[in-house]
């Protein structure tokens, strides 16, 4: 609960407390009019606001009352002999702004949340669909299957389908290389050297696919600079020839 009673007027219209909180609150609106007034004027304008279209408030809702309520310059409540004097519109004005403002409050939080699942659904849909395109490719019929020893320790092994029109490079290192460094994986095509992804710092495993991959003569496997190069540097840590 909040250091001073009179600021959780809004919450508990809104019903945003929790038991204890809404039976201290119920406590003292027994005994202070002017929340009584203030209460009565923030749930009818919340009901006005609604006008047939409330939904049940999410469950975030109550902390991002209560932090809006704490990082909101609080105005110290009316005495019990001036609050029924206070303009009723004036009272309703200042109502509808606090209803607004907590209201404004939980949509942004929702709306947040709602982006980031939005955004883990895709990346999860992604690494699904690419996990199924990776087993088609190691499962088609005319698989081709070749491998080279790293010379620091370790394979690199490449599944090619011309079927699929896609390929799968697998490196496997005995250990990752040193800081500051990241195995990087090449195609070649003609002569030409073209980048399919560098490894992470510390990473020493990876499964790669490659669209298009039978159109290249070579796969090759560098050790470069973190975080990648756009060149191979020589001499290479292995090369498979594909043809």
């Amino acid at each position: 609960m909040t250091g001073d009673v009179h600021t959780l007027v809004g919450a508990y219209a809104l019903d945003a407390l929790d038991d204890l909180e809404r039976a201290a609150f119920d406590r003292h609106l027994r005994e202070c009019e002017a929340c009584r007034y203030e209460a009565d004027d923030l749930r009818e304008t919340a009901a006005r606001l609604a006008d047939g279209a409330w939904s049940v408030p999410p469950p975030s809702l109550r902390e991002s009352v209560l932090t809006e309520i704490a990082n909101t310059r609080q105005v110290a409540p009316a005495t019990v002999a001036t609050a029924p004097a206070r303009p009723r519109r004036l009272r309703l004005v200042a109502a509808a702004a606090a209803v607004v403002a907590v209201v404004a409050a939980g949509t942004a939080v929702v709306t947040v949340q709602e982006q980031r699942v939005r955004e883990a659904q895709a990346l999860a849909t992604a690494a699904q669909a690419r996990e199924t395109r990776v087993r088609s490719v190691l499962a088609a019929p005319d698989v081709v299957i070749r491998e080279e020893p790293l010379t620091s320790g370790g394979r690199v092994t490449v599944a090619s389908s011309r079927l699929r029109n896609a390929g799968v490079i697998m490196l496997a290192a005995d250990g990752a290389p040193p800081p500051g460094q990241v195995y990087q994986l090449w195609t070649i095509r003609g002569e030409t050297p073209a980048s399919e992804g560098a490894l992470g710092t510390g990473q020493s495993a990876s499964v790669q696919l490659v669209e298009g991959l039978p159109g290249a003569s070579a796969v090759g496997v560098t050790v470069e600079r973190a975080p990648s190069a756009t060149t191979p540097t020589t001499p290479l840590e292995a090369l498979v020839a594909l043809t």
